[in-house]
């Protein structure tokens, strides 16, 4: 019961801190007369919470869980959150193909990399580089979108909007997170399937807000700002970081499920947005039927 009612918080403080961040992330972006698709791919998808998660798991010795936080948070990402959104409302924001090539490319020195089947220092420094690299692209090619919808940014305290919004996702999201957890702490899993599973989403739960709201609200720009430029973060910063702070060791079930995946999940979905410039909500519920297919491959796979 209790586990529930934290649930229950946790989904009311998302929702909250999603509307507060949408709307400081307008007025940021009008200020700085940049498109709202850019300031979003680049200021949304830094995910301290999962940074730490990631870095305090591999220090415990728990790498299959630390891989699990950017592996495991991409696919939930591309697949769950992505078709979530679609399916509330379709995402139709005719975005340039360049941006959306350049994210789809954000894993490839993840894969070259971890050919070995480990993550050192310099790979994680690779990682870092190949991240700013795609994050100036992403800016470069993203600065002439021009979002859809009727919304008008608020002209007060822009700054503090959005770091109000920040601080109330985050918070919700650790929340939401805990609730999650207790459902589930009954159940003996492996590190690995519970990284890319129960840590991976329940730590990025904000997400669902962060996606979600602007999608509702017209805004697809915004929405998928926030995926591709999260994508980039976990598949890229975030693995890099990780592997910087201490090396890191796939196992062999991250190297031949949830990485292949998590590359799979984003070349899907920006192939379809290049190729249909839009999402339906029956594309959008193949996505989400795709991630509990994931889910129950990896839970039968861990259960043999």
């Amino acid at each position: 019961m209790i586990d529930l009612l934290i649930l229950a918080v946790g989904i009311v403080v998302v929702v909250a801190g999603a509307e507060i961040f949408f709307d400081g992330l307008l007025a940021v972006s009008s200020r700085l007369k940049t498109a709202p698709f850019v300031v979003t791919a680049l200021v949304s998808g830094f995910e301290l919470e999962n940074l730490a998660a990631g870095i305090a798991a591999n220090a415990k010795g728990l790498p299959g869980a630390a891989a699990g936080t950017f592996l495991g948070g991409t696919t939930f990402l591309a697949l769950g959150v992505t078709g979530l959104a679609a399916m509330i409302r379709p995402l139709e924001a005719s975005l340039p193909w360049k941006p959306l090539a350049a994210a789809a490319f954000s894993p490839l020195a993840l894969v070259v990399v971890s050919i070995d089947g480990s993550l050192s220092r310099s790979d994680g420094a690779v990682l870092v580089v190949w991240f700013i690299a795609v994050m100036f692209v992403l800016a470069r090619t993203g600065r002439d979108i021009v979002g859809g919808g009727d919304d008008e940014a608020p002209k007060s305290r822009p700054i503090l909007r959005l770091l109000g919004g920040l601080v109330a996702l985050s918070v919700g999201g650790e929340v939401l997170g805990e609730g999650i957890r207790g459902t589930v702490s009954r159940f003996g899993v492996s590190q690995t399937l519970l990284g890319n599973t129960v840590i991976a989403a329940s730590v990025e739960a904000e997400e669902i807000g962060r996606v979600a709201l602007p999608a509702k609200r017209g805004r697809s720009d915004l929405a998928l700002g926030n995926i591709i430029g999260t994508v980039a973060h976990f598949i890229a910063f975030n693995a890099g970081v990780i592997a910087l702070v201490h090396p890191l060791r796939l196992d062999d079930t991250s190297r031949h499920l949830h990485l292949p995946v998590a590359v799979a999940s984003v070349l899907l979905v920006c192939t379809l947005l290049i190729a249909r410039d839009r999402l339906s909500r029956w594309e959008g519920a193949g996505l989400l039927l795709a991630y509990i297919a994931y889910i129950a491959v990896a839970i039968g796979g861990a259960l043999h």
